[in-house]
Formats: structure tokens, sequence, C-alpha cells
């Protein structure tokens, strides 16, 4: 059910709502202060005090996402694992690289059912949020990006609230929402690879949170293996769209995670630049992805 906040609202025809007006302005504010945040301290990864949610928790509320550190324990997977329980998050990874726990490991790799695939890779990762390949029964609504080994150069991330894209193409023009919103504006075909079969997947990039009502995001920047909606709007959209990501945005957060930071988000808009030169025969850097069917809780 659609919290009351939401309850009667249309993402798509908000301009002259009073709740979207406070919306836009409580937003926008949120997004300034996420910038100078910080890091919210956890003492203990597998056990979060009720302060140190409380305050995680605020911050999704208030931006979507909040960053942490925490000392590394002995078992990080299962620290990660009790993490997300203290939030109510329903692991979502089924991903042969997720092993039993739903915790991937993202490292460069020449395995045989990795090799070829960015995350694995010392490259470049554009613009995405997670999982906008799933169907919609399968949407991922929020993760956890932890870093247990940073690399020796490069490897930095951005983040940007995904509302506040949203915000910046209503801006715009409302005409954008309302295309982007649309059920089949962006589609990713179907992958045959073996081991990592699934179907065409046809959907929008916004839309409503079903349990929440909250404003969701399905995007990639990607070029390849990636069909838009055939009408002039929509590419209208999707070049504003990324010209706003690429400038970039004045709200996006830049930083390089050392050990022990992370970030806990409602799958917000984010990238990887690259790193540890092709030079180098093999780079150590690890994060560990997390990734959840619902929304961090009381967000």
């Amino acid at each position: 059910m659609n919290t009351p906040e939401h309850n009667g609202f249309s993402w798509t025809v908000p301009k002259a709502d009073d709740f979207y007006r406070e919306w836009r302005d409580g937003r926008l504010r949120a997004a300034e202060e996420a910038l100078s945040a910080g890091f919210v301290e956890i003492a203990d990864l597998s056990s979060p005090s009720e302060s140190e949610k409380n305050e995680l928790i605020r911050r999704c509320r208030a931006a979507n996402l909040a960053l942490y550190q925490a000392p590394q324990g002995a078992d990080l997977r299962d620290d990660l694992r009790r993490f997300a329980q203290a939030f109510d998050l329903r692991i979502a990874e089924r991903h042969r690289s997720a092993g039993g726990d739903g915790i991937v490991a993202l490292r460069q790799s020449d395995a045989p059912s990795q090799r070829g695939y960015i995350p694995y890779s010392k490259r470049q990762m554009n613009w995405h949020t997670d999982g906008y390949y799933n169907a919609p029964d399968e949407r991922i609504s929020a993760m956890v990006l932890h870093t247990a080994h940073p690399a020796d150069d490069g490897g930095s991330n951005r983040f940007l609230d995904h509302t506040i894209a949203y915000i910046r193409l209503m801006d715009e023009n409302p005409d954008y929402i309302r295309a982007l919103m649309h059920p089949a504006a962006m589609v990713i075909p179907a992958n045959e690879d073996e081991g990592s079969e699934r179907p065409a997947s046809t959907g929008p990039v916004f839309f409503a949170d079903p349990d929440t009502g909250a404003m969701q995001m399905r995007y990639t920047a990607r070029t390849r293996s990636i069909a838009w909606r055939d009408d002039a709007l929509t590419r209208e959209a999707v070049e504003f769209l990324q010209s706003t990501l690429e400038t970039p945005d004045p709200l996006t957060i830049s930083l390089r995670f050392e050990a022990g930071q992370g970030v806990l988000c409602n799958n917000v808009l984010h990238d990887r630049t690259g790193f540890d030169s092709e030079a180098r025969a093999h780079s150590r850097r690890t994060v560990y992805r997390v990734r959840f069917h619902n929304r961090v809780k009381g967000s």
C-alpha cells in the first residue's frame, strides 16, 4: 500500500500539486546537505545500534542514501547479511556469483562466468541503477555497496539521488517525465549467455514503488543492448537526462571509498571510474554488493 504522503498523488502530472512543490524543495535541500554529511560511524556492522540505524534511515528518507564506515570483521559476508536484517531488507540477489548468501564480490575476475562483464573488470561503469534489466516483479529497490579493499588507483564512485534527476527533467519539460514513465520506455533485450539467461525486460524509467508509492528509477546509460521507445519525445528526454548526469549535476556526490566504507541506498543512480591500469596484471579491489527487493524501511 502507498504511504499517506503519496496517496492520490500522480508522479506524471505533479507540477501544480502542493505535495509536489513541498517534496521538490525538500529533496533539493536534502541532496545539498548530503554533499557534506560525511559517514555514519557504525561500531559493529553486524549489529548497528538503534541510534546508528535511526541516522541511516533518516538519511535514506531525506536523500535516498547514507554513507557509513565500520571496522572490518572476521566474516564480512555474514556481517553484511546481518546488517541487511537490521533494516528488514529482503536480499534479492539470484546472480550466479552470489553464492548461497545473496552477496556478490565485485572484483577483477577471469572466471568463465564473469569474464567480459564490466563489474568484474577494471573498466569504467557508466551511470545506472542496479537491476535495470530485471522484470518488474524482480525489481531492485535498495542496495549496499561495501568496500573491503580499495583500488591502489582509481575506482571512485559518483552517486545522485534519482529523485533529483526526476526534478531536473520535470523542471525542463513535464512531458519528459510522461515519456519516461511510459510502460515501454526502455527495453533490455534477452540475455542468452549460458548461466545468465534472462528474458527481455520492458518497462518505464521512472515509476512509483508499489509498496510505498515513493519514486523509483530504472536506468542505464549504456548504448549497447538497450532499445528506447521510438518517438521524438523519448529521445529528447533521454538526451537531456544523459546531459544532466554527465555535466555533472551539482548535487552529485563524488568519492573514493576506503576499506570499511560503504553506502546504503534506495538504488540511486551511480557509476564507477576505471581503476588500476591495464599494465598491472591483477587488482585487489573488492567491493561487496547486496541488493534488495524492498526499500530501506521508513524511507
